[in-house]
């Protein structure tokens, strides 16, 4: 299942609301951290809010925050305001118009957009945020390879400057 930008733009949006439910975040903060357009980020946040996944406050101190629940709050329940999730029009042709490879390729999509589906529908917002934070965790503790190489090559400078 290839998700589109909206939708893409939407789980990043939710998934920095819920991370600071209390903070009221700017669609332009948040456009600028993913390297998009505010204006059209304001359009996914709009969806957002019509959906109750999040609330946006006007003036000074504005923006949008959280209005969810993440424990409850799955990335299909995310994913659905902005996806067709309906069978492709293949899959909604008759049996006998099809040739025997498109009824097995088309079963075996279907089965794994199912598949897809209902990963996405096991997996909350707060499983996610646990996620970030664990891959933040061990990003700090465990330096990449690129650092370790970096500081091998400080090391042979400094001692064949000796």
């Amino acid at each position: 299942m290839k998700l589109q930008k909206n939708t893409s733009l939407a789980l990043y949006s939710v998934l920095e609301f819920a991370a600071d439910p209390d903070r009221h975040i700017s669609a332009a903060e948040i456009a600028d951290k993913y390297g998009v357009s505010s204006h059209h980020l304001a359009k996914v946040l709009s969806e957002l809010a019509r959906a109750g996944v999040v609330e946006s406050t006007r003036g000074v101190g504005g923006g949008y925050r959280f209005a969810g629940n993440a424990r409850r709050l799955t990335l299909m329940d995310i994913i659905r305001n902005f996806e067709d999730l309906s069978p492709a029009v293949a899959d909604r042709r008759e049996p006998g118009e099809l040739t025997p490879v498109e009824t097995a390729l088309g079963a075996v999509l279907s089965e794994i957009d199912e598949i897809a589906k209902a990963t996405f529908s096991s997996i909350t917002l707060a499983t996610t945020l646990r996620l970030i934070e664990r891959q933040q965790r061990d990003a700090v503790a465990t330096p990449s390879r690129t650092d370790h190489r970096h500081a091998r090559r400080e090391t042979r400078g400094a001692a064949k400057s000796k």
